[in-house]
């Protein structure tokens, strides 16, 4: 099939909201110097941004938490009660009291945080860019396209972005100039997004497991961007009997990982905890994978337990959904449920395709109500998704296989 070249996309509008004058001008060059992205607003604490939203009406927000007159706090919480619905991403320092706060932030309906590298103020914030560009774009644009807007997808936002890093990089060692300098980008000029071709969904791999499925007895469950608010939705609502363990491997930052479990612990039927290394799983419990830690399963004549690791990134991450869905497979095989949801890149689908292979049951978060159609889209393809299931029926999907296979 021929590819369709896209392009005349509208451009992604962002506001920010720091109460360091650095901090706004480093996070708005960042993103004025994203192809299709303008920074339409900037405010200093909580109290300037909610007024200005009557006269700037931005595609998302970036909002700092500790600001005078307003925190991020106060203005999430006014955010609510006034029904604004335009996503926020959160710009958290990695303090232990940053993340208690940063979990408050995203139980009041903020979509996601990134961490600053180096304290609250700080010049490295270009450290984090990619991840920076990533947060607005798939959160940002499904609310612009809501508006009507034609915008392209987060994965060509990040390619975009990144070949202008490169030819930045090029035109400073050679000494020539670009087409559009980092002066020269304004609030009122954005760098166009080039075309791209849009390539045609592919037909699922066809898998023959090795053998039946028999009863669950782990479920693995991977997930990145998108994935706070998504467990939420999922654990709120998982079945309260349900007896079966859940490993979980979100791509958080360490320093982040307990709160964020202490913060699903008060929504969720059952007990959440941050998992350890040597600890015993238990029926009834949901293990979150500790921030820079990979999570496996050990198997021992006393019973299973979690092993956390510092070995090597997967694909870019650690924790990894790779590394856990490796473990399941090799010493569950046909007794599991692997689940992978919301996330950019391919991190978990060759090995929950693996458990596939061995006979396990999968099921993915499909295209519609995913945050980034990465992680799920890919490991559809390789064939290691029996099911695509939208976010609000995963809970009910998780709960009736696992009853169904005890």
């Amino acid at each position: 099939m021929m590819e369709n070249i896209e392009s005349n996309f509208d451009t992604l509008s962002v506001m920010v909201c720091d109460d360091s004058a650095l901090m706004r001008n480093l996070v708005s060059r960042i993103i004025n110097e994203a192809p299709g992205m303008q920074v339409a607003g900037k405010a200093m604490n909580g109290k300037m941004l909610l007024d200005s939203l009557n006269d700037v009406k931005p595609d998302v927000i970036v909002l700092d938490i500790e600001m005078p007159v307003m925190t991020g706090v106060e203005f999430l919480q006014e955010r609510k009660k006034l029904k604004i619905d335009i996503p926020v991403v959160i710009l958290s320092s990695i303090a232990t009291k940053g993340a208690a706060v940063t979990m408050q932030c995203l139980e009041l309906g903020a979509s996601d945080f990134i961490t600053k590298p180096g304290g609250s103020v700080t010049t490295e914030v270009a450290t984090v860019s990619d991840d920076l560009i990533e947060m607005i774009a798939s959160y940002g644009a499904p609310y612009a396209r809501k508006k009507g807007k034609k915008i392209p997808t987060t994965d060509h936002f990040l390619q975009a972005f990144k070949m202008r890093e490169a030819e930045k990089f090029v035109a400073a060692k050679k000494g020539t100039p670009i087409s559009a300098t980092v002066d020269e980008v304004s609030e009122n000029k954005v760098i166009p997004m080039p075309a791209f071709k849009a390539s045609a969904p592919k037909e699922p791999a066809v898998i023959t497991p090795v053998r039946e499925g028999g009863k669950i007895k782990i479920i693995a469950l991977g997930i990145s961007t998108g994935g706070p608010n998504a467990l939420r939705d999922v654990f709120k609502m998982i079945d309260p009997h349900l007896k079966q363990p859940i490993l979980v491997v979100q791509h958080m930052p360490a320093g982040f990982t307990k709160e964020f479990a202490q913060s699903l612990n008060r929504i969720c039927p059952l007990e959440v905890v941050e998992a350890a290394d040597e600890m015993p799983i238990e029926e009834g419990h949901i293990y979150i994978a500790p921030g820079n830690y990979h999570i496996k399963v050990e198997e021992r004549v006393t019973g299973n337990v979690i092993r956390t690791t510092q070995e090597d990134q997967r694909n870019g991450h650690r924790p990894s959904a790779d590394v856990l869905f490796e473990s399941v497979a090799k010493i569950y095989k046909n007794n599991a449920l692997g689940v992978i949801m919301t996330g950019m890149g391919r991190d978990g689908a060759v090995e929950i395709t693996e458990m596939r292979k061995q006979g396990a049951y999968t099921i993915g978060q499909d295209e519609k109500t995913s945050i980034v159609y990465g992680m799920p889209r890919v490991a559809w393809e390789l064939g290691g998704v029996q099911k695509q299931v939208p976010l609000r029926e995963i809970a009910d999907e998780i709960s009736k296989l696992a009853r169904e296979h005890i």
